[in-house]
């Protein structure tokens, strides 16, 4: 189903400064750039784009504003976090009409999920910012007291997609913000609306100068230039998985610790004695979100022969009936694609996977609208070794292969270099705690797929990276461990000094 689009609901086109440093919003002298609004073609703002220069600026205003930062007590950074959750609350109509505008998602997936969800994460880390944990404090080798300091690991330097723009700047910000470091954040050119919204609320919230600082500019030079500076300390990084390799190459040329969160290829498995309408549900839903411009995506479903027809038929049929048009329509089910690049990039792999053995159910065609649309496609009896069933589509398409036994749905589920999110569907507990012990993935969902929650990490293996982002593991990756050990004993001779003298 198509629902057409009307221009009453756009954005008029907004000047604005590209990035925020030391914070003030920043007019930068790089090219001019243009956000654009992908189901109508419209210029949603336009700014002249940071440049390598605004880097240094940029990163020297967060290492001058570490230290103040990072000697806060947690209770003062928890505070600033919990009125800056606040303040996103009263902005979440802001932050919608922005992410709608720049991503093309459905109004309702923005409402429901998008927003909510990342003020839900500010909330969370305003109050794990008070909980860092460590072994206890105790005397282990009998004459030293031994403590555990846990202490911020310095200047963050992050890089984040466009897909879920105020999700992804969340989920690196915030924790990084909770363990007391300074950021520099570089969204993806295409969206960065949400992103600096959110550092000038933080700024209304009480986060000091510098702490958090926002660089709109490309990745092959701001990107590069921010991952492979010398000044930061980690460097953290969500996007595809041959961007990742090329940031975590840049990183390497200081030795900066790294996080990734990569592609994905999520196999979907549904053994024999899945409730099939729900398994039905659950692909259309867990394919399509953010139409299929999701990592955690289904993309492989897996299925019992025995149930392979009628979940292929079942599969078709309700995508069949999806709603597909205006953003701003709340009955739209699915929006554009971020891109006409990104569009003919899917629009291809599906054209090409009939020469490769798979079968076009449903879909496989643009409609008729302005802007990047997509149908929802699935495509069945894809060869093992084809395209479309190996390589990240990132787009609404799902591929259906049958399996024999359980064997062969578990060897199939982890036949991938990714490992990012899967799901099992079951009514067996034994299957689906077998299931969850055997896929190799970050998270395995069992009848489900795609739910997360704050207080649960995020992170995949393999190709799909490494590192946690949401909940308490994630302080993991910006924060420092220090080992602290005091003598208790107050002898000049100590025990162990017999290794090193000879004769007393």
């Amino acid at each position: 189903m198509t629902a057409g689009i009307t221009s009453s609901a756009l954005p008029a086109t907004q000047k604005l400064a590209s990035s925020w440093i030391d914070g003030a919003p920043v007019s930068t002298s790089g090219s001019l750039h243009r956000v654009i609004n992908p189901a109508t073609g419209a210029t949603v703002a336009e700014m002249a784009l940071a440049t390598p220069a605004d880097v240094d600026a940029a990163v020297a205003s967060a290492r001058a504003a570490l230290r103040g930062w990072a000697s806060a007590t947690p209770a003062e950074r928890s505070a600033v976090l919990a009125r800056l959750a606040e303040l996103a609350e009263a902005n979440a109509e802001l932050f919608i009409a922005e992410e709608v505008s720049q991503t093309g998602k459905p109004v309702r997936l923005a409402t429901e999920f998008d927003v909510p969800g990342s003020i839900d994460n500010i909330a969370f880390f305003a109050g794990a910012a008070r909980r860092l944990e460590g072994k206890a404090t105790a005397e282990y080798s009998g004459d030293h007291t031994s403590s555990i300091r846990r202490e911020a690991v310095g200047v963050v330097a992050t890089i984040t997609p466009w897909n879920y723009p105020l999700q992804m700047a969340v989920w690196k910000v915030i924790p990084a913000l909770a363990a007391g470091c300074s950021v520099v954040i570089k969204p993806a050119e295409l969206t960065p609306l949400t992103t600096l919204t959110l550092a000038r609320i933080a700024k209304e919230a009480g986060l000091p100068d510098g702490v958090l600082n926002v660089l709109t500019g490309a990745g092959h030079d701001v990107g590069t230039a921010l991952a492979g500076h010398r000044d930061v300390d980690v460097v953290t990084f969500t996007g595809s998985t041959a961007v990742g390799r090329k940031v975590m190459a840049a990183a390497a040329v200081h030795g900066h610790r790294t996080q990734l969160e990569l592609g994905g290829k999520a196999p979907f498995v549904v053994f024999d004695d899945a409730d099939l309408d729900a398994a039905i549900q659950g692909a259309v839903a867990g394919s399509l979100i953010n139409s299929g411009q999701d990592c955690t995506a289904a993309t492989r479903a897996i299925v019992a022969r025995d149930l392979y027809d009628d979940f292929v038929a079942g599969v078709g049929e309700v995508m069949s009936k999806m709603v597909v048009g205006d953003p701003e329509d709340p009955d739209t089910d699915l929006g554009p694609l971020i891109s006409a690049a990104h569009r003919a990039k899917v629009a291809d792999m599906v054209q090409r996977a009939p020469g490769q053995g798979g079968r076009v159910v449903t879909g496989g065609v643009a409609p008729d609208l302005p802007g990047a649309f997509y149908r929802p496609t699935l495509v069945a009896d894809v060869d093992e070794n084809s395209e479309i069933y190996r390589d990240e589509v990132f787009g609404p398409v799902l591929t259906v292969r049958s399996f024999t036994d359980d064997d062969d749905a578990l060897r199939q589920a982890n036949d991938t270099e990714y490992g990012l999110a899967a799901s099992a569907w079951t009514r067996d507990v034994y299957r689906a705690q077998r299931a969850s012990r055997e896929i190799s993935a970050g998270c395995v969902w069992i009848n489900d797929h795609i739910p997360i929650i704050s207080e649960m990490p995020h992170g995949g293996v393999g190709a799909s990276g490494f590192g946690k982002d949401m909940s308490d593991y994630s302080f993991e990756e910006y924060l420092t461990i220090k080992h602290v050990m005091s003598d208790i004993t107050g002898a000049p001779e100590k025990d162990w000094h017999r290794t090193i003298f000879a004769k007393r």
